[in-house]
């Protein structure tokens, strides 16, 4: 069987704010990674034919999986991201660097990232519009998801010294910035997956 596959690096946010409890899975509160891991491996399961990567950034980025039409393997590689796995910072524009240039030498017509992130910039030597620049230049679209609910205060596990106790924290996500990234390279954005 011949097929025109699409070649996407999925591009995760496992910094520390991840941790954040605003979501319910089989009526259990998760924080915000199990969510994204769910979303992502059901994502997998459906494109047979597109070569799938993932990069996974905190205050650093790397390649988690490099462009693979094995998903079993790729499932494999996402069942081990851990929140902090990166750092515990938000570099959004150096996770999104690392995927351009994973995706760059490819000879693929069609190359999609598709950026999961709760957070704000906040680290990293790359702005995320540089990247989205050098994206654009390549022929990358870039697809943005901001993870989380708008619902003000959020539950939050701090570590103590007396064990984990639960905080509740406003959790910033730059809309905007996520939009900007996807119009700059021609996809989309969506503000929020609640």
């Amino acid at each position: 069987v011949e097929t025109e596959g699409v070649d996407i690096l999925l591009t995760l946010d496992t910094s520390g704010s991840m941790k954040a409890l605003d979501f319910t899975l089989d009526g259990s509160q998760v924080n915000r990674l199990e969510v994204v891991k769910k979303v992502v491996d059901e994502f997998i399961s459906k494109r047979t034919h597109d070569r799938i990567g993932m990069v996974v950034f905190g205050e650093r980025a790397y390649t988690q999986s490099p462009l693979t039409l094995d998903t079993d393997t790729l499932r494999l590689f996402l069942d081990w991201i851990t929140i902090g796995i990166a750092g515990d910072g938000t570099a959004i524009g150096n996770g999104l660097a690392v995927a351009v240039k994973r995706l760059a030498k490819e000879k693929t017509k069609t190359k999609i990232v598709i950026l999961l992130t709760d957070g704000r910039n906040n680290a990293g030597q790359i702005s995320p519009v540089t990247a989205a620049e050098i994206a654009k230049g390549e022929g990358i679209k870039v697809y943005t998801i901001g993870v989380g609910s708008d619902a003000g205060r959020i539950p939050f596990p701090q570590e103590t010294p007396f064990g984990t106790r639960i905080v509740y924290a406003e959790l910033d996500l730059d809309e905007e910035l996520l939009k900007q990234i996807a119009e700059t390279t021609g996809g989309r954005s969506t503000s929020r997956a609640t």
